[in-house]
């Protein structure tokens, strides 16, 4: 990709010499007393599994300025890709575009690319309607609020309203809306990040230990990953289940090259403690 490929105004962040972690930063204060259930969980995981890529973490803070300053500073200084969802209009308690410029050191201004998007889109829509188009009446200057950004900033095309999010380095910022961030996230996941799709060397096997203890697995776990210094192993216990009862979902994942080798031995190691075992095929 190069700048000529980007829409005119929208510079690529510097690219990543090794492959990024993704993370996701959720921002709302109706996420934490339960008004509004998250959807961005699931649906960044899936967008980053459909590019070869996995979530790294996933943080949530509340609308208070501080909180979002600090969590933005971290974000800003890890290094990683970090999507951060929720914020960003210009009602009270939408600080997200605020807190960003204090975490980053700069003052908010009017990004041109991002106002000139607001006008159009509300000319548009005063044509449509038959109603005079008022660039100076108090309600449109309110609006452009939503182009006020940190100094410095590259925006994020929004294709649902033409009210653009914004990057900053490898921090990118959208609306809370499932509407608008999921294209948006998909954009920029395809215009910066395309290089790193499908480059994970990854792989994971799992089968199911029926009444297992943890306490009793995790030596066996432990010694694993030991051996093994590109593997992880999970452990995921179910408490009841139609079919095998109380069991765990025991797996290695990681290098390709060690985990036929480290499940072989995770196998052998739990048939050696008398658990019964259910393997994909049979589940």
């Amino acid at each position: 990709m190069t700048a000529s490929d980007l829409p005119h105004g929208i510079q690529a962040p510097p690219p990543h010499a090794a492959m990024p972690r993704f993370h996701l930063l959720l921002i709302g204060d109706e996420l934490l007393s339960g008004r509004r259930q998250d959807k961005h969980v699931p649906h960044t995981i899936q967008a980053l599994a459909e590019r070869g890529l996995t979530l790294g973490s996933v943080r949530i803070v509340g609308d208070g300025r501080a909180d979002i300053v600090a969590a933005l500073r971290d974000a800003l200084a890890c290094g990683d890709v970090v999507f951060s969802c929720g914020g960003i209009g210009a009602t009270p308690d939408d600080q997200t575009r605020q807190a960003a410029a204090e975490a980053q050191g700069v003052d908010l201004a009017l990004h041109p690319e991002a106002a000139g998007l607001i006008e159009q889109r509300f000319r548009q829509l005063a044509e449509q309607r038959g109603v005079p188009y008022n660039p100076t009446a108090a309600e449109h200057q309110q609006r452009l609020q939503m182009a006020m950004f940190p100094a410095g900033c590259q925006i994020v095309p929004n294709p649902y309203n033409q009210i653009a999010g914004f990057s900053l380095g490898h921090v990118h910022f959208y609306p809370g809306f499932p509407a608008m961030a999921w294209p948006m996230m998909a954009w920029t996941l395809d215009q910066y990040y395309a290089r790193w799709f499908d480059q994970r060397a990854w792989a994971e096997r799992s089968l199911l230990a029926c009444r297992a203890s943890e306490a009793l697995i995790t030596p066996l776990l432990e010694s694993l990953e030991a051996r093994y210094p590109g593997i992880k192993v999970f452990s995921l216990p179910t408490l009841q289940h139609p079919v095998h009862g109380p069991h765990i979902d025991l797996g290695v994942k990681g290098a390709p090259e060690q985990v036929p080798a480290a499940f072989a031995d995770l196998e052998q190691g739990l048939r050696a403690l008398g658990i019964t075992l259910v393997l994909p095929a049979e589940a």
